[in-house]
């Protein structure tokens, strides 16, 4: 989970401003984290708790109003968490980390994952870039092989993986929906040779970095065992005590690396 938080911090500099390089600082001063960290950390809360999801994402994104959520999750946010409303949006897919984490087979993972999604995004594909999420990180943290994973994923989910970051980075532009983020976000860990490696592929598509490294950020640190120190200790530093303590309470019940 920690990597989803990471990716999310370091990506966050570059929502707006787009790069299609690698060589870039992991962080600034303009480093924070935004919603991808916030309904990654209410996921949590729920599972630590009671798995009302919804409950949780409205309590989380009522503390933290400014955190730069979309224009229908804001408005599903306001109306106290209605229903939801059949959205296809990557927001389903960036918050899915802790349930890679938290549950004992990939049945129940996937259960849950869709769960996660259906309270805002109940469109198929929203479902699926969620459940092809959590499903990824399921397998890595059991050391199934990338290329197992990949086989996986596209035979259950039918995205097409079978590409590198420098062929999707020159035609690629931000876009928010699971089918046209998710799969580029699973090859930037796929075609990486380490955590930070993942990130960077992530961010240099020059896409809806955050979210993407969230996601890239979450399945790599699964596969690597963890996330480098310098950056695990840096993104946890940028949390609010409020959110760092839910992440620390996660940690520890489910046993995850320190970094």
């Amino acid at each position: 989970m920690l990597g989803a938080i990471s990716g999310d911090i370091i990506g966050s500099v570059f929502e707006a401003f787009p790069i299609k390089e690698k060589d870039f600082p992991l962080f600034s001063q303009g480093s924070i984290f935004t919603d991808d960290t916030v309904m990654t950390l209410a996921v949590a809360r729920a599972i630590l708790t009671d798995k009302d999801y919804g409950a949780h994402m409205v309590d989380l994104g009522r503390r933290y109003p400014h955190a730069g959520y979309g224009g229908r999750f804001a408005s599903w946010l306001a109306s106290g968490g209605g229903e939801p409303y059949n959205s296809f949006g990557n927001g389903s897919a960036m918050r899915v980390s802790p349930l890679g984490w938290a549950f004992e087979t990939l049945e129940q993972t996937l259960e849950e994952a869709e769960r996660s999604s259906v309270v805002t995004h109940n469109h198929p594909e929203g479902i699926k870039g969620a459940q092809s999420v959590a499903g990824a990180i399921y397998l890595a943290r059991h050391g199934i092989g990338k290329h197992e994973i990949m086989d996986w994923i596209s035979e259950t989910f039918g995205y097409d993986l079978d590409r590198l970051v420098e062929d999707i980075r020159p035609g690629y532009s931000f876009d928010v929906t699971c089918q046209g983020s998710v799969p580029e976000a699973i090859v930037a860990f796929l075609d990486a040779d380490d955590f930070e490696d993942a990130v960077r592929n992530a961010v240099s598509l020059g896409g809806d970095a955050d979210t993407q490294a969230c996601i890239t950020g979450a399945i790599a640190e699964a596969f690597w065992g963890g996330v480098p120190s310098h950056i695990g200790e840096k993104a946890i530093s940028i949390l609010d005590p409020f959110l760092r303590d839910i992440y620390l309470e996660f940690r520890d019940r489910f046993n995850l690396a320190k970094y």
